[in-house]
């Protein structure tokens, strides 16, 4: 494996699925100004490949001005497929409504172009009982289950919860909160196999932890590391992909030349469970 799998151009926040024959992968992209050590993301990427070695870069799908209510900041996403539309969930900076939102971009295709489904956020700072941070509202995961039902977790410092309806782009209830020790962000939920996973950045640096479940309602049973803080990056957000009768383990780290923690880059691991489904502590190739 050569990490990182995006060499060109500084990725983060990796989002994965299948369709047809091919694993897309969609990014956040990194471009702070030289001197500039913050976060600078003003669009997202898509990216395709057979075979998880050779990458082929799409035009820009969705930029976070593609949202008229929202400021520059593209933060960490989530990609579905449901009834022949993609999904992209994203994290945003509201213009009027302090904190970030979540938008929702619909395209027919994977590699986009995408358009704002809604014209507004799907969640903003408002709806929330209480706003513990102005981030609360980052890096949304959803997950359709085996009957239909989606739901989307999302949060920072706080891990929020809740039904999505049948158009994907409103909510179906009221929003719960799933406690998870030091959750600090980068959630991403899915189901393999009938276990239920919740991934997370954990502590600050931030390792990667993970829940378990037999119910998507919980409760939730804390499993352990899934890996450590990444090289040269404080943040790590995971996604997991099965492709071709293996598993895979995304995150990112800050590896390329001028790397670091708001200049990051995509990376790929093999993923092994073992046979009660828990997750085998991946280790991270150089």
């Amino acid at each position: 494996m050569r990490n990182p799998i995006i060499r060109h151009k500084y990725t983060a926040d990796p989002t994965v699925l299948t369709h047809g024959e091919k694993a897309y992968l969609f990014t956040g992209h990194d471009v702070p100004p030289q001197g500039v050590e913050d976060y600078v993301m003003r669009d997202w990427l898509c990216f395709s490949s057979a075979d998880l070695r050779t990458w082929r870069e799409h035009p820009v799908p969705l930029k976070a001005a593609d949202f008229a209510w929202a400021g520059e900041d593209a933060f960490a996403s989530k990609v579905v497929f449901r009834e022949g539309w993609f999904y992209w969930y994203v994290a945003v900076t509201h213009r009027t409504i302090p904190g970030k939102a979540i938008g929702v971009a619909v395209s027919r295709t994977p590699e986009g172009p995408y358009t704002d489904a809604l014209g507004g956020p799907l969640i903003s700072g408002d709806m929330l009982m209480t706003l513990t941070s102005d981030k609360e509202n980052l890096d949304p995961s959803v997950l359709i289950d085996d009957d239909g039902q989606a739901y989307i977790c999302w949060g920072c410092q706080v891990c929020h919860f809740a039904k999505l309806d049948d158009s994907m782009i409103k909510l179906a209830g009221e929003i719960s909160t799933i406690p998870l020790p030091a959750f600090s962000e980068g959630s991403h939920l899915y189901k393999r196999n009938g276990h239920y996973y919740l991934m997370y950045g954990q502590g600050m640096p931030e390792k990667v932890g993970y829940a378990m479940s037999s119910s998507i309602n919980g409760p939730w049973e804390y499993r352990g590391i899934v890996n450590e803080v990444p090289y040269n990056c404080a943040t790590n957000r995971p996604a997991t992909l099965d492709f071709q009768g293996k598993s895979w383990f995304f995150y990112h780290n800050g590896a390329l030349r001028g790397g670091g923690s708001y200049r990051r880059s995509v990376c790929m691991e093999p993923l092994e469970y073992e046979e009660d489904g828990t997750v085998r502590k991946v280790v991270m190739s150089k």
